[in-house]
């Protein structure tokens, strides 16, 4: 599988990310050979988190099996200096290992989130009463050898987005919406070319969530009957899939995080495996051809 460096970190990712929430759908044995088959495409890059469900735990055996293989992303939803310790030690336990190479704060969609997390730090501020926010306790994690990098992730506004990546310089990657159905929108709100834009220009290795969204599910839908487990409702055919693949990687994007459903890893893997650029003429035909499907990214 072709590998991509990963902006200014010195590690070369595969252009599939495993995107490790899958295993929470599954029993451990199945999780098991999902990651064999994963390491067996040439994936060298996990993405994981603790809000989904037990895929920590379920990532742990292989993990410890092919540590030396996998550049391991995770991340945390704590916004304070505390809160975001606590989480990163039990990751660390959860996932059998001694270091995560890539810690991320997950899902910054607000201001006040950003504002939570810098927490106005610097290196001579007394702590008192004032919370100096996550990225004080990542930057310490750093210096105590617990991560190696730091890096967002975020389903908001690309203006928060640029704005997290001008604020905070130790960002080393940023993980973003990036798809044909976006692509096809106009207006700000969906203009997250600009932010693939800044981050080659800082250096940022960029990653590419919702790569595989079509639109959101049906309001009259309920969740108990969607036919896979993601948060949208994705492009599901092999041709979909190769197609939503090569868009993102076509553009530039250094790794592309798998569809969080089981049932659609294989096609994609393959899709990985295969992967050739998209012309722009086809770029141009598929965006014309989601026009009409509703933006996957939720609002804040």
């Amino acid at each position: 599988m072709e590998t991509r460096p990963l902006g200014d970190t010195g590690h070369e990712s595969s252009i599939l990310t495993y995107g490790s929430i899958a295993l929470n759908y599954v029993e451990q044995e199945r999780a098991n050979r999902m990651v064999d088959a994963a390491i067996d495409a040439g994936v060298n890059h996990f993405d994981v988190a603790p809000t989904y469900g037990d895929a920590e735990v379920k990532l742990a055996p292989k993990l410890n099996e092919y540590r030396d293989d996998v550049f391991l992303g995770c991340k945390t939803q704590e916004r304070t200096y505390y809160g975001a310790w606590g989480e990163l030690h039990r990751s660390l336990a959860r996932l059998g290992v001694d270091k995560i190479d890539l810690y991320q704060f997950h899902a910054v969609t607000r201001y006040d989130e950003l504002d939570a997390i810098t927490g106005d730090y610097s290196p001579e501020m007394a702590q008192g009463d004032h919370d100096p926010g996550a990225l004080r306790a990542f930057i310490e994690a750093k210096e105590e050898g617990l991560i190696d990098h730091i890096g967002l992730t975020s389903h908001g506004d690309p203006s928060l987005i640029r704005t997290a990546i001008e604020r905070v310089d130790e960002l080393e990657t940023v993980m973003f919406p990036f798809n044909y159905t976006l692509a096809a929108k106009d207006g700000p709100e969906h203009d997250y070319g600009s932010v693939l834009e800044l981050a080659e220009e800082e250096g940022l290795g960029t990653l590419c969530i919702k790569g595989f969204a079509k639109q959101p599910w049906p309001d009259d839908l309920p969740a108990e009957e969607r036919p896979y487990n993601t948060w949208y409702e994705p492009y599901d055919t092999a041709t979909e899939l190769e197609e939503c693949l090569r868009f993102s990687l076509s553009h530039g994007m250094t790794s592309i995080p798998s569809a969080g459903d089981p049932e659609l890893l294989p096609a994609i893997l393959k899709a990985a495996r295969e992967y050739e650029p998209m012309s722009e003429e086809e770029r141009a035909e598929i965006r014309e051809r989601a026009e009409d499907n509703d933006s996957p990214v939720p609002a804040p």
